[in-house]
């Protein structure tokens, strides 16, 4: 913590001031007043203190001050890929499944093969097509026919006009059996020689590194169920969700410093690439997306989760001397003057009847935030009176005083 570096002034304090106060002690029934005395009893988290108390211990006064901090803004979440880089082999067609020729974790390219699948149905796709190309050299031989005839006036409309409706069905025929045979990776003139393949092959659609088989040899792949998974982590990248209160400060550019918090602590860096335009799901948050320096072959996967601190440049805040602000009990607190009480300064009389200026401190629980440069940003979690006077040297003196157990000090 940033206080941590402190203790070791609130000892020295706390015998300073010990040695302060003791000098000043006597006896009782020395006649002192005890309703005119220069430190009182107060009600928690306040304290008085005489200008000679403040002095000893080095109570130095000061204001709020508007400070421009580097900041950061603080988010989870986790990484991912591209949707186009993620793929699942499937079959357009059912089959038994006669060859895998990869394990997981396999690196693969672009259109290696990866599975082979069997069916009779194959064999049947390729005959219709041979059939169909064969009968079609008549229909195609008669359509020539009756257009030569046509344009001489040796035959009729009619009869042309239906060998040109069989020569374009036809047609059509031929070209989607090709297109079919071709989605399967068959060739259709080797099916025209009479090489008809008996198995189709499986082609990796995108290149990377294959995450999970659900294939097993002998089982039959339906084209509803992926057969094998690929993902291309080339192009990983982090989804950080950013609340509502942070997201004005956040935009494209801007530097990411992660933490992979389930990888030992690793650090990575990268740049905010785009923020989205809606809140996820009933979070009042939104996803950034953040692209990693460096992140071909980094051994970075998706689903890795991360804690991103998000550099959002300088930002104006209020801002007070570190050793301004103390913690107790998990907390952070400054003084204040508490003028309610103070009234500028009040005079108190002394056992000899010297009348003493006096000063009233009050404790303020605040929120912290970015520190830099001797300075830490400081929210009230109350309201802070305008123009407050604040201690900026000396608190944990104070905070020893107001945690100490309830005494008369006189």
């Amino acid at each position: 913590m940033i206080f941590q570096h402190k203790f070791l002034k609130m000892a020295y304090l706390a015998v300073l001031a010990a040695m302060f106060f003791a000098c000043g002690e006597h006896k009782p029934g020395d006649g002192h007043n005890h309703g005119e005395a220069e430190h009182h009893e107060e009600a928690e988290g306040s304290l008085e203190l005489s200008a000679e108390q403040m002095k000893a211990v080095g109570i130095a006064l000061g204001a709020v001050e508007q400070k421009n901090l580097r900041s950061v803004v603080r988010a989870s979440g986790q990484l991912e890929v591209p949707p186009q880089n993620k793929a699942e082999l499937t079959t357009l067609v059912g089959g038994v499944v006669r060859q895998i020729n990869v394990l997981e974790g396999a690196t693969v390219s672009k259109g290696q093969i990866l599975a082979t699948l069997e069916n009779p149905d194959f064999l049947k796709l390729q005959q219709e097509y041979v059939s169909l190309k064969n009968g079609f050299a008549y229909t195609e031989q008669e359509y020539q026919r009756q257009k030569d005839l046509a344009q001489g006036n040796a035959g009729t409309g009619k009869v042309f006009q239906q060998a040109e409706a069989n020569f374009r069905v036809e047609k059509a025929k031929i070209a989607a059996f090709e297109k079919q045979l071709e989605q399967l990776g068959i060739r259709p003139n080797e099916a025209m020689a009479g090489n008809f393949a008996t198995q189709i092959a499986l082609r990796a659609p995108i290149g990377g590194t294959v995450s999970h088989i659900t294939a097993k040899i002998g089982t039959f792949a339906e084209p509803v169920r992926p057969l094998l998974e690929i993902v291309d982590n080339s192009q990983i990248h982090c989804d950080l969700l950013v609340y509502e209160k942070d997201l004005h400060k956040v935009k494209v550019g801007q530097k990411v410093n992660f933490v992979l918090t389930n990888q030992g602590n690793r650090q990575i860096t990268g740049t905010i690439y785009g923020v989205n335009s809606s809140f996820e799901n009933e979070a009042k948050a939104v996803l950034v997306h953040a692209k990693i320096a460096g992140a071909y072959g980094s051994g970075l996967i998706p689903g890795m989760y991360v804690s991103g601190l998000i550099d959002v440049g300088n930002q104006s805040v209020a801002a007070l001397p570190l050793d301004a602000v103390v913690q107790a009990e998990g907390n952070n607190f400054i003084f204040i003057v508490d003028e309610t009480e103070t009234h500028g300064h009040e005079r108190t009389a002394d056992e000899k009847g010297h009348h003493r200026e006096s000063t009233h401190f009050r404790k303020v629980e605040v929120a912290t935030g970015v520190s830099e440069l001797g300075y830490v940003e400081i929210m009230p979690v109350g309201e802070l009176p305008a123009g407050a006077k604040v201690v900026v040297k000396g608190a944990f003196y104070l905070l020893s005083k107001v945690s100490a157990p309830a005494e008369h000090n006189h």
